[in-house]
């Protein structure tokens, strides 16, 4: 009956999912109609709770107002106090046709807005938002203002706040290479001793290259050409600096001397927008120097890290040694920009292979591995997948991505819909929320949902005229022939040796791809369906024997099986349909295995520790659970821990020269983690005379109890020299310890395994029974006949269902930089000023996340 019940299921589902391909104009109408009414939740909660802080905090229906809040590292250098989700949001406004909303928004950004702020920023983060907003909002205001309808008061305000911006971002690129610093004071700049920045010497690939479309369009709009004279050195440094043998390039490096700190290579967090810009230069400002060192890096992209459906990171001087068995989320945008250049089958590859990963765990999470299990499950409601799907309904027509479409708008309904806006999901393992609404969900989110699911006729312009940066404002391609390049920003062309094929100059056409095959899409996507697992349909499966020789023939042995959760059923009471075998014998089983089951040898155990405060008034009572790392000391092999005075790090990130080296030296540190990686503050604080190192989570209200507890891990080079004990504590635990602090001037602590706490006895080792399991070959019980008491047992492949690992390590990618966290192309792990936040810190976005990579800290 069950097999049954499961067949029949199956066949509904797959009829259904046939009859559900295309969509009337009705339901694509009523799909719309729900995005408008989202975006108005969102929106709207921002307005009336949070304007004119940068940011809506959802849970807690209030802004976000940097120096008020808890200080989250990195993600944080997103936000001046330049009204940020209002300037962000302007152009979606245009595009959702809410004219009225965009007119009083320009008014309130003209009046209430200064950027003349004492507040560190992110310079990649703060173009691609903010320059990148007030352009594509000025581009609008023109727009309306020449249909004569209205804006007729307004005077190019925002394109004169765009120059003061850029000229605030400038300072950035005083460096002798012409790479930008990543981060800039909006009020003192970079050199200037109240800055508080410019110590930096790295930043990531996206972070500097990611300039050019804002820069360029800022020079031929306001006729300034500094700015596009400086974002193209930028790009001619990096395409300098690529490796001459693969032509790829690193993810982190020096702005002072050129060199590479990260050479990992990949699409995803710390590059992305550096490929994508590439192309998009060329695209609105004509010159065909950025078409051709695309194509030579594209090449190399699909010879080395594209391994359909899946995009890898390899080492660029031996591109053939993937570094890594997990991708990020970021690399969502990928197939979008293949859909430019035309090469649509490797991008209907990954975007399917995306799709079935949403479906097995609702969101996309921050990083996820080869076996599409969960590696970071963060979600900070990033796009990058939004966007590829609208791009590939663009060039397909096929309706299959408008059904895409749907469930991703279904699934922030479901799941991410809170009574004052939309909050991003803390881990998609559990559904837990983070109380973040990040700028970019307004900004691209709702545009490419709206956009998918709207005709041509139905928008107030026609979309074919602009191109969308990375943070998807709008910038005209007419720019390349209205407004002349500016004289002496020439990139010298020189001879490129490249092997042209179908897709290098032009932009091929379905029919020529695939001659013939209207169901193109669908043949491509077919080969990936089952890719995950998910929605496969029931076949039986070749059973194989197991023989278990046990000391007994009575049942004994058989209920034991049972306690450890496998059910057995003797062959004759087997499924009706399957021949009875010769092996229908007394004694004879069918396994069928219901218990849990793991296979990964190759992954460690997080063994929890604890910080224990052992001070008066807390005498051990307090007990916080800890996370280890896997390099320093192992404080597994020290029977009693480590104890010491905890003292707080000056600065708190322990990323730059510490100001308290004495009140360090004897003691147990505390350090935030964000802004560098663990194995650099480690260093440091061990340089300084500490003792050990407790870091403490950066994300506010993250904690033990809803976060998977994680393994700290290195920065890629040896961490021999680091003997310190480290240990991690959640924002919650770590909380205590920093308020025990404030109330107490001397607070001790001992750090331990957690089975070695004090005042617990250990438990006892349970007792255990150990069963030997060997494959017998066919026949080979029958020519041997039975040797004793013997279960014999067969293995239905088809019913084990293992249950899916959970990668609690957490690597952090931060990518260079900063608030890298958002879908941009950020996961990275330096100081680089990318990012959707990125995990952290590479750009597409990447900071921050909840189990921010261990390997950023």
């Amino acid at each position: 009956m069950m097999l049954r019940t499961l067949l029949l299921t199956s066949v509904i589902y797959w009829a259904s999912g046939q009859e559900s391909q295309t969509m009337t104009p009705e339901e694509k109408i009523g799909i719309r109609d729900q995005i408008v009414e989202m975006f108005d939740h969102a929106y709207g909660s921002y307005m009336k709770y949070a304007y004119p802080a940068d940011e809506l905090m959802p849970l807690s229906c209030r802004g976000r107002v940097r120096g008020l809040e808890p200080n989250r590292g990195d993600i944080d250098d997103s936000l001046g106090k330049f009204s940020l989700t209002l300037i962000d949001t302007l152009d979606t406004l245009v595009v959702l046709n809410k004219l009225d909303d965009f007119e009083d928004g320009v008014k309130k950004t003209v009046k209430d807005v200064r950027f003349d702020n004492d507040v560190v920023v992110s310079v990649f983060e703060t173009n691609i938002r903010v320059l990148g907003g007030l352009l594509g909002a000025h581009v609008m205001a023109n727009l309306l203002r020449q249909r004569g309808e209205r804006m007729q008061w307004y005077g190019d305000e925002l394109l004169h706040m765009a120059k003061e911006l850029g000229h605030r971002l400038l300072p950035a690129f005083n460096t002798t290479s012409g790479l930008p610093y990543p981060r800039v004071n909006l009020r003192y700049g970079v050199i200037n001793p109240l800055s508080r920045t410019g110590t930096e010497s790295d930043t990531c690939t996206a972070c500097a290259g990611t300039m050019i479309l804002e820069f360029a369009a800022l020079s031929r709009l306001s006729g300034e050409t500094v700015f596009e004279e400086y974002a193209r050195k930028a790009l001619d440094v990096l395409w300098e600096k690529r490796q001459r043998g693969s032509d790829l390039v690193g993810t982190v490096i020096n702005i002072h001397n050129g060199d590479w700190v990260r050479r990992d290579s990949g699409v995803g967090a710390g590059i992305d927008s550096y490929y994508e810009y590439l192309m998009k230069a060329y695209i609105l400002l004509g010159d065909s120097v950025y078409l051709d060192r695309f194509n030579i890096h594209y090449s190399a992209i699909m010879k080395y890290i594209s391994q359909p459906p899946l995009l890898l990171n390899v080492h660029m001087h031996n591109p053939t040694v993937s570094v890594r068995s997990w991708m990020d989320s970021l690399l969502a945008f990928f197939p979008g920009l293949q859909v430019l250049r035309g090469d649509l089958k490797p991008a209907i590859e990954t975007h399917e292979m995306l799709y079935q990963v949403t479906k097995q765990h609702k969101f996309l999470p921050e990083a996820f591995t080869t076996e599409f299990r969960v590696h970071w499950g963060q979600h900070p409601l990033r796009p990058e997948f939004a966007e590829s799907t609208y791009y590939l309904y663009k060039a397909t027509g096929d309706p299959y991505y408008l059904r895409v479409g749907q469930s991703i708008v279904e699934k922030l309904n479901a799941y991410a819909r809170v009574p004052c806006g939309f909050a991003a999901v803390q881990d998609v393992r559990t559904g837990t929320h983070e109380d973040r609404m990040d700028s970019f969900f307004l900004a691209e989110m709702f545009k490419y949902l709206y956009l998918l699911f709207s005709e041509k006729s139905q928008l107030p312009l026609d979309i074919d005229d602009y191109i969308f940066t990375t943070e998807a404002h709008l910038l005209p391609v007419s720019l390349s022939t209205t407004q002349p390049p500016c004289q002496g920003n020439g990139t010298d062309a020189a001879p490129l040796n490249q092997e042209e094929d179908l897709f290098t100059y032009s932009c091929p056409s379905t029919q020529t791809l695939f001659p013939n095959n209207p169901s193109f899409a669908k043949t491509i996507r077919d080969g990936y369906k089952y890719l995950t697992g998910v929605g496969r349909a029931f076949h039986s499966l070749p059973v194989r024997e197991i023989e278990l020789p046990l000391h007994d023939s009575g049942m004994e042995p058989v209920e034991f099986l049972k306690s450890m959760g496998i059910t057995l059923t003797p062959l004759t009471e087997a499924i009706a349909g399957e021949t009875r075998s010769e092996m229908e014998h007394k004694g004879v089983y069918r396994v069928k295995l219901i218990a849990k089951v793991t296979h990964t040898p190759e992954e460690e155990e997080v063994v929890p520790h604890i910080v224990q405060v052992i001070s008066p008034p807390y005498l051990g009572r307090t007990v916080l659970t800890a996370g280890p790392a896997k390099f320093g000391m192992d404080l597994t092999k020290h029977e009693h821990g480590v104890k010491g005075s905890i003292v707080k790090a000056s600065p708190y990130t322990a990323c730059g020269p510490l100001d308290n080296a004495d009140e360090v030296k004897g003691h147990i540190a505390l350090a935030l983690r964000g802004d560098c990686m663990f194995a650099g503050k480690a260093r440091r604080l061990q340089e300084a005379g500490a003792i050990g190192v407790v870091f403490i989570d950066h994300r506010e209200g993250s904690n033990i109890e809803d976060t998977p507890l994680f393994q700290m891990v290195g920065d890629g080079d040896s961490t021999a020299d680091i003997t310190l004990p480290l240990v991690f504590l959640f924002s919650r635990e770590g909380g205590v310890l920093t308020t025990a602090l404030e109330e107490h001037r001397n607070v001790d602590v001992l750090l331990l395994p957690k089975e070695r706490q004090l005042g617990h006895d250990k438990p006892e080792k349970p007792l255990g029974m150990n069963i030997k399991f060997r494959l017998a070959e066919e026949g080979e019980l029958e020519d041997g006949a039975s040797r004793g008491p013997t279960l014999e047992f067969v293995l239905e492949k088809g019913e084990m269902l293992p249950e899916e690992e959970e990668e609690e390590e957490e690597e952090e990618l931060r990518g260079a930089g900063q608030s890298q966290e958002r879908r941009r192309k950020a996961l990275g792990t330096e100081p680089c000023s990318a990012g959707r936040d990125p995990p952290s810190v590479l750009p597409r976005d990447t900071d921050g996340g909840p189990e921010a990579d261990p390997l950023t800290d």
